[in-house]
């Protein structure tokens, strides 16, 4: 319905909520009454949390109630810095600007364990003279299975604040480039903290959200287990973000209300790329944000059923825009095999994707896969030698291109030489790994910052496969399209992925009502055409969707319906995990 002739916005939430099974409080006077009744002396947190504000708050409250409070930063029990430099140098990948190899260390492995017993020696001989506070990451360290409070930080505030030089690397004092800090991040910092997370969620009795400056929304251990449990057979959908990039284009500004406008372009939507997306609750007008892995740490087996054993606590499957309306090409590109995949950065699977037309105009083209006559060693001189001199390439002389079809599935198993041409607005169906883009040319231009963006030839000639081209790829890499009528007013399309997919992709079509079990898979779906659809869930649960916005149903809510609430066809895109793949 919203063809790129429209030019007006249309509804589209940028900040979705789950209704919370509880409440939550902002003030920090019920807080430190409670902190004290529940005898909570550790405050633990995330990496970028701005522990002055809340440390001074909860300071003014202890003073208000004639109570004296000490605070102690766990920094204090850190190794030298040098030595956490040297435990963590194996995972930085050295001079890649790019990738690293996903950590297996635990946060206490960044703790002077001599250190560490000093300070559970100063809390078991507290006094109460004197109420201790020890705060920071890995303050639930000092006790085992005492009560703790928790101070979370979104992930993409969490770049913001670096992006801004607010914020660093955990337990690293040194300033680097924002590149260098966020492949610490994902390959370091998000990897430990999220499984010391993972160990100690069930002790949290307070959990913070420290995004606003000033406030701190949190919410009770046991109300928040409950609204997750909740949330874990009916739908959820995450707070989405949106970046620019050299490419980017103007649909998303365009079209979805409420959008920074002030911004260039937007080239992603992060519609569900759970590693970075976080969940918003409500309640009474307040909001707390939580990150995905929460609901995932809890009720993994509930969201994702049967393939619950396979991915364990990591959501398999995203969803995410790439706007290059009025903008323009994306880099030609591959991923990684599974086995590099793991080898080279410690992924348990790889980033094998389709791309879903939603939107495209003029003569616009997608590149997929390689032209007959491929002759690998020569494309690799031509493209070396791009690199090197800044002289552009004939890429159509070497990779296929297809004019885009608007509802067309594109598949992009790994090794696939691909890319978006300007003029589509692509929903990118793919599995939940998302970094791992080896570009081999980029059209000659700088990044937004102004320097060359990397390339990263050798890592994709160490994947490419040379035997996707000619009529190969017509074949096998553009799905057709097989339909299923379910009644007089709605159809079922599969639109079938290819065997190294682990994901299926269906579309209902419907004037009114479709009905659809869960068969023990998570459902990740969107409104790719239409107004808006009514989702009833098996437990009475109901919320509204709009177009282009994305939502799941988990594996445990068994069925559920979609009404049409438009005047023409809806159409909602559907992916879930093949039974045979989990």
């Amino acid at each position: 319905m919203y063809s790129n002739t429209q030019t007006t916005s249309f509804q589209y939430d940028i900040l979705p909520t789950f209704p919370v099974q509880g409440k939550l409080s902002n003030s920090y006077d019920e807080l430190v009454d409670h902190l004290i009744q529940n005898h909570i002396h550790c405050i633990d947190g995330f990496v970028g949390v701005n522990w002055e504000t809340p440390i001074k708050h909860i300071q003014q409250e202890f003073v208000k109630r004639g109570l004296t409070v000490r605070f102690v930063s766990m920094e204090t029990a850190l190794l030298p810095e040098a030595a956490i430099e040297e435990k963590v140098a194996p995972y930085l990948g050295g001079n890649d600007p790019l990738f690293g190899k996903k950590t297996p260390l635990e946060l206490i492995a960044y703790f002077d364990t001599v250190k560490l017993a000093a300070l559970q020696g100063m809390l078991k001989q507290a006094t109460d003279s004197e109420y201790l506070i020890f705060y920071g990451p890995g303050a639930a360290l000092l006790e085992v299975s005492s009560q703790v409070m928790y101070i979370d930080l979104p992930k993409n505030i969490l770049i913001q604040r670096m992006r801004a030089g607010l914020a660093g690397n955990l337990a690293c004092a040194k300033q680097s480039d924002q590149k260098e800090l966020y492949k610490r991040y994902y390959f370091v910092d998000w990897e430990l903290l999220n499984r010391h997370k993972r160990t100690i969620l069930s002790r949290v009795e307070i959990l913070a959200d420290q995004q606003s400056a000033e406030n701190l929304p949190w919410i009770l251990g046991n109300d928040l287990k409950a609204t997750l449990h909740v949330m874990s057979k009916n739908y959820f959908r995450v707070r989405p973000t949106f970046e620019p990039g050299v490419w980017g284009g103007q649909w998303m500004k365009e079209h979805l209300t409420g959008i920074d406008q002030q911004v260039k372009n937007y080239a992603w939507s992060f519609e569900m790329i759970v590693p970075e997306n976080g969940i918003l609750l409500e309640n009474n007008g307040q909001v707390l944000e939580i990150s995905f892995d929460q609901l995932m740490f809890q009720e993994s087996s509930n969201v994702l059923g049967a393939a619950q054993p396979r991915f364990d606590v990591e959501f398999p499957i995203r969803f995410n825009f790439l706007d290059t309306f009025d903008g323009g090409n994306l880099s030609i590109q591959c991923h990684p095999s599974p086995s590099y995949a793991k080898a080279e950065f410690g992924e348990n699977f790889t980033q094998d994707e389709s791309y879903y037309i939603v939107d495209r105009k003029g003569d616009a083209q997608v590149y997929l896969g390689f032209q007959e006559d491929i002759d690998a060693e020569n494309f690799r001189v031509v493209l070396e030698q791009s690199f090197r001199t800044g002289e552009p390439i004939a890429i159509d002389r070497y990779v296929q291109k297809f004019e885009s079809q608007k509802h067309q599935l594109y598949l992009i198993p790994h090794g696939t030489v691909h890319s978006s041409g300007t003029n589509n607005l692509v929903l990118e169906i793919s599995a939940t790994p998302y970094n791992y883009t080896f570009k081999m040319y980029d059209w000659v231009r700088p990044d937004l910052d102004g320097k060359p963006r990397p390339l990263n030839i050798d890592r994709a000639f160490a994947n490419l496969n040379f035997n996707r081209k000619g009529d190969v790829v017509k074949d096998t890499l553009l799905s057709q399209p097989e339909v299923y009528t379910l009644d007089a007013q709605a159809s079922k399309v599969h639109l079938p992925t290819h065997e190294d997919h682990f994901y299926d992709v269906y579309r209902y079509e419907f004037a009114d009502e479709v009905k659809i079990e869960t068969k023990g898979q998570c459902h990740i779906m969107m409104l790719v055409e239409g107004e808006a659809v009514e989702l009833t869930t098996a437990n009475g649960m109901k919320k509204i969707f709009h177009y282009a916005e994305t939502f799941a149903v988990p594996a445990a809510a068994k069925s559920y319906s979609l009404r049409n609430l438009g005047t023409a066809q809806a159409k909602v895109i559907q992916s879930f995990v093949k039974d045979h793949k989990c």
